[in-house]
């Protein structure tokens, strides 16, 4: 059995997504513009949630640059953690190059 994957294409432009917008909520249906346009019926409908909640019409769902901060702050997240890690490991190495360095010279 094989499974195929579903075709990936770069971002529609966004002034695109802004007209396709424009004709959903002017009253054309969904199903008429997927048919006529190449998005799916889906995709034509999350735009119209996310431009209606960027609109100030909807609060169930995150604004654009809400999610955009949210995407910037798990990012500068991750590479705080990172950060972390290595100076955990740094000055664990140093703690161990100190004490070795401390064995040594009270021997003499």
């Amino acid at each position: 059995m094989e499974i195929v994957m579903g075709k990936t294409r770069p971002p529609y432009p966004a002034d695109f997504r802004e007209q396709i917008v424009a004709l959903a909520r002017s009253g054309r249906s969904i199903a008429e513009l997927a048919r006529e346009f190449e998005p799916s019926e889906q995709t034509i409908r999350n735009w119209v949630y996310q431009a209606d909640r960027d609109d100030g019409k909807r609060a169930d769902i995150l604004s654009t640059p809400e999610r955009e901060e949210i995407r910037r702050l798990r990012k500068e997240n991750r590479r705080l953690r990172q950060e972390r890690e290595i100076l955990s490991k740094a000055a664990a190495w140093f703690a161990r190059e100190t004490d070795v360095t401390n064995e040594r010279s009270s021997r003499s």
